[in-house]
């Protein structure tokens, strides 16, 4: 808490995984040592056509307000640009805001 789920059609370097682990936990303003992220390849289609895209959803306990949410969807969209060559119009953010007593770790829940 927070996760990050990151869906593209190729492979994602770890050093771009750290990168998105770092913004989201500064930028929510959550200790690192809870971000987890995750990537998977997809076969998407944006816009009527396939190739670099991306779709990423961002979810945590606190912290998701607008104004955050408008500089994590900048910074998420700038690192897949800078670092994959997906150009933010071809992706796709969900951020969800999750209750306490939903979310476990460590044989336990958060709330």
């Amino acid at each position: 808490m927070p996760l990050i789920n990151i869906q593209t059609p190729r492979e994602i370097p770890s050093s771009v995984l750290a990168g998105l682990s770092k913004i989201v936990a500064e930028t929510i303003g959550k200790p690192e040592t809870y971000v987890m992220v995750n990537s998977s390849s997809a076969d998407l289609m944006m816009a009527g056509s396939a190739g670099h895209a991306a779709f990423v959803e961002v979810k945590s306990i606190g912290g998701l307000t607008r104004e955050v949410n408008e500089k994590l969807a900048d910074k998420i969209c700038g690192l897949l640009e800078a670092k994959l060559q997906i150009p933010p119009e071809r992706v796709y953010l969900n951020f969800t805001e999750v209750p306490a007593s939903q979310w476990g770790w460590n044989s336990s829940l958060f709330g």
